[in-house]
């Protein structure tokens, strides 16, 4: 193909070791889609080139529901995934308030993050359209928020890859404070 560009296993790795130490994280795929196809053919899978650079893979699609990567955020607070923890970053790093794990009223379900006290919730929903069972608790959670009059922020990884755009869909609570 014109323009393709070729990369050296090197140079990929170098790649993914550059990215890793300046996000202080491992990449996910999305994040690297310039050479993420590079990788694969290289290495036959983007896990594999991880490896290669010497860093622990994210799960793979094969396990998903049933494995995650629990990291801490910035501020030591846990979180689920390293998605979650971009999220709960943007939030520290602005100075919102915030509370994990906030219960919905009168149910099992929990909230990624709680703003102002009852009045706002942030969920990542990482995962819509993977299984049924996670897209009804998504529904769930809408339907919980309509009727309890709680402003629900969703996220989705398409607000996060290939760039992060949590200011367009969390800067409204720059103003709530």
């Amino acid at each position: 193909m014109a323009g393709e560009q070729k990369y050296s296993k090197s140079d990929l790795i170098g790649k993914i070791q550059s990215f890793a130490k300046n996000a202080g994280r491992v990449p996910a795929k999305r994040e690297l889609n310039s050479v993420a196809e590079a990788c694969v053919n290289a290495f036959g899978s983007w896990n594999n080139a991880i490896i290669a650079a010497h860093l622990t893979p994210h799960r793979s699609h094969d396990n998903r529901m049933y494995k995650r990567v629990m990291t801490k955020a910035l501020d030591g607070h846990r979180c689920d995934s390293i998605s979650e923890a971009i999220i709960h970053n943007w939030l520290a790093k602005h100075g919102v308030l915030h509370k994990r794990d906030a219960a919905y009223t009168d149910t099992n379900y929990k909230a990624d993050w709680e703003v102002k006290k009852g009045e706002t919730f942030v969920e990542y929903f990482g995962l819509a359209k993977d299984s049924p069972r996670y897209d009804r608790s998504i529904e769930v959670k809408k339907e919980l928020c309509r009727e309890h009059r709680i402003r629900l922020i969703e996220i989705y990884p398409q607000d996060l890859y290939p760039k992060i755009r949590l200011t367009e869909k969390l800067g409204v609570l720059l103003k709530v404070k």
